[in-house]
């Protein structure tokens, strides 16, 4: 698993040979949850707090996602991200 990011017990991660639209995976403990980089939107589950965070991560790098995302298409690799901080 492409491990992309990691802050307060959230990993986040990005597949190769994914489907659109363009998303990451977000795991913190036994939740697990698919969101969208454009819109926020989320597929699975995370506590509030957690899903507070990740949306705040999300749009300090939304534009390194979507370049991640680009790069996953070109079959290269992907970049590490921040963590929030």
């Amino acid at each position: 698993m492409p491990e992309i990011s990691s802050f307060y017990g959230i990993d986040i991660y990005m597949y190769m040979n994914e489907h659109q639209p363009p998303h990451f995976h977000v795991i913190y403990g036994e939740y697990k949850a698919e969101i969208t980089i454009t819109d926020g939107i989320v597929t699975g589950s995370l506590p509030r707090r957690a899903l507070r965070l990740v949306y705040d991560w999300l749009d300090c790098h939304q534009e390194e996602l979507i370049e991640n995302w680009n790069r996953l298409e070109r079959h290269e690799s992907l970049m590490k991200i921040d963590p929030l901080q």
